[in-house]
């Protein structure tokens, strides 16, 4: 038996049959997890809800409002909380995108006053035992309960009153930075947007 001559052409058609069976698989399983991943956002933007709202009777996300916040490529959502048609809070997602390893994503609980109740990490990919600490409770703990407007949320190494997580710089600056933009749509929001009184 006489052995095949390897050509450009050969090689060329056998890269290509891979290159399109490779796409069209990827294209396949794309499509079938799309689905199960908006499923799972959903999930953990309703876990959040609950955490970071007081308690609510309306449904937050069916009342959501996104907005373009400038220097920022995802939009922010505001969701509005009411407990029998008297606006209890509304919970906004802030963004950063100075985190150490990239986009730092927070949902920002705030009472009618503009006091913080609570804030959940819904994205990050910092350093694992460094940035991650961002979702501890000794770090967040300095943020509830506290009127940004009083306070100035930058890290103390900044002249703020954050104080900053040990070898995190970078990212207690970007987390601090998102609370202080989700307080910044939340203020705006209140004052042009939303009708409170349903």
């Amino acid at each position: 038996m006489k052995k095949k001559e390897s050509t450009l052409l050969n090689m060329v058609s056998v890269l290509l049959i891979i290159t399109l069976v490779a796409g069209l698989s990827l294209g396949y399983v794309n499509d079938l997890t799309l689905e199960p991943k908006a499923r799972a956002r959903l999930a953990r933007v309703m876990n959040a809800l609950d955490i970071v709202l007081p308690q609510f009777n309306n449904e937050p996300v069916s009342s959501k409002v996104q907005i373009k916040v400038k220097g920022v490529k995802d939009s922010t959502s505001i969701y509005p909380a009411y407990r029998d048609s008297i606006f209890v809070g509304a919970a906004v997602t802030g963004i950063s995108e100075k985190g150490y390893s990239g986009v730092v994503k927070l949902m920002v609980g705030f009472e009618p006053d503009g006091q913080i109740k609570d804030i959940v990490v819904l994205e990050q990919k910092e350093t694992p035992g460094l940035g991650t600490k961002m979702k501890g409770e000794k770090f967040l703990s300095q943020f509830r309960n506290q009127d940004p407007a009083n306070i100035l949320l930058k890290v103390k190494k900044d002249g703020g009153d954050v104080d900053a997580l040990s070898g995190a710089t970078i990212s207690s600056r970007a987390f601090a930075e998102a609370t202080q933009q989700a307080f910044d749509v939340f203020t705006s929001y209140e004052k042009t947007e939303i009708d409170y009184d349903q």
